[in-house]
């Protein structure tokens, strides 16, 4: 999960979401060794996605309601 919130932080930040840039937020701000295998294929990824409309989705997204839990 630290490298969606690594990337998700980058573009708040305004900032392209490369391999380099989220090397350094991994390590820097998160104390994390990160993996090149996966810095690449989350960098990958994100290319072909449009953070900011799945970021309006989410928010839009209805939240299921936890189950209620019974003692009996």
């Amino acid at each position: 999960m630290e490298y969606v919130y690594g990337a998700l932080l980058l573009h708040a930040a305004g900032q392209e979401i490369d391999e380099e840039k989220l090397k350094k937020v991994l390590t820097e701000a998160g104390g994390v060794q990160a993996d090149e295998a996966r810095l690449k294929a989350l960098v990958s990824s994100l290319k072909e996605i449009n953070i900011e409309e799945v970021l309006k989705n989410a928010a839009a997204a209805p939240v299921a309601a936890a189950p209620s839990c019974s003692s009996g």
